[in-house]
């Protein structure tokens, strides 16, 4: 994954988000690490992949809970996109089946 390339701000940002993530993600690497090592290569598939699948998946929903939190506290700067407005309004019998 290449990595986009950020204004200061944006850099600011991501610097602070990867600090509590190296901080809240160490005990769970360690236990992936542990467990890998823990299995045969035969061992490696099957429930072992499924298990670290889960813990990824714990650790990116970790991820995205950071930065909307530090968002929250005023990590951006800039203002919220609005909303597009509907092009129209869809009439009243909008997708039912015309009586013919």
């Amino acid at each position: 994954m290449d990595a986009p390339a950020l204004t200061p701000e944006q850099q600011e940002e991501a610097d602070r988000i990867f600090a509590i993530l190296r901080r809240n993600t160490e005990k769970d690497l360690r236990d992936i690490a542990r467990l890998l090592a823990s299995k045969e290569d035969g061992q490696l598939f099957g429930a072992t992949e499924f298990e670290l699948r889960d813990r990824s998946l714990e650790i990116a929903a970790m991820a995205l809970e950071t930065a909307l939190t530090e968002r929250k506290k005023g990590g951006t700067k800039g203002p919220a996109s609005p909303a597009p407005s509907a092009a129209t309004t869809p009439s009243s019998n909008a997708g039912k089946r015309k009586r013919g």
